[in-house]
């Protein structure tokens, strides 16, 4: 079958009228804040007391925009005996948002969930280089990250849960086993009920 000539100009003049027939919705920022996705990828938050500075986000960062300062302490031995252990202290953490593209590998790789999105946006600043966010201000933006959803009532069981509700499952029913076997009121093993 041919194609109709001008089918194409009657397709977007269609798509055209009908939006124009439909209200318009003006946001009306900065008055009225905007409703945001749960989702939204603001800005980073840090939760400095997770961070045991593996340096994991700054290897897997494209952009290399965060900066990580560190040093080791001694920390004595816990028990009488033992040796002494060293731990990394965190000086400097640091997120250039200047260079940062937001794709959020920072966040995916962290082991220890030091960091986190929130939906803060409102950061600008009239010069670039106060864009380079320090500690200290990642974790105010930490107080403005979302609760997590809440789980789907639906969704099946994670592994691990099941496997643990299983051994708790079989530890109770051995021990409601063994306590049926010395029953009071019963005789114990090796005497005799009354004749």
């Amino acid at each position: 079958m041919a194609p109709i000539p001008g089918a194409g100009l009657a397709k977007g003049l269609a798509v055209t009228l009908r939006t124009m027939t439909r209200k318009t919705v003006t946001e009306q920022y900065p008055d009225v804040q905007p409703e945001l996705p749960p989702r939204t990828r603001g800005v980073i938050g840090l939760f400095e007391e997770n961070c045991t500075v593996c340096m994991l986000c700054a290897r897997e960062c494209p952009d290399w925009c965060i900066y990580i300062d560190s040093h080791k302490e001694m920390v004595p031995a816990a028990v009488e005996g033992g040796r002494e252990r060293s731990r990394n202290v965190l000086d400097r953490f640091a997120i250039d948002f200047a260079l940062c593209m937001y794709c959020g590998i920072c966040i995916e790789v962290c082991p220890f969930d030091a960091l986190f999105w929130s939906p803060e946006f409102e950061y600008a600043e009239t010069d670039i280089h106060e864009l380079t966010h320090e500690r200290d201000r990642l974790r105010e933006w930490m107080w403005t990250v979302p609760a997590p959803p809440a789980l789907d009532p639906a969704a099946e069981e994670p592994k691990e849960l099941a496997a643990a509700r299983k051994a708790a499952d079989k530890l109770a029913a051995a021990q409601a086993a063994a306590a049926e076997e010395t029953a009071p009121g019963d005789p114990a093993p090796g005497e005799e009920g009354p004749a």
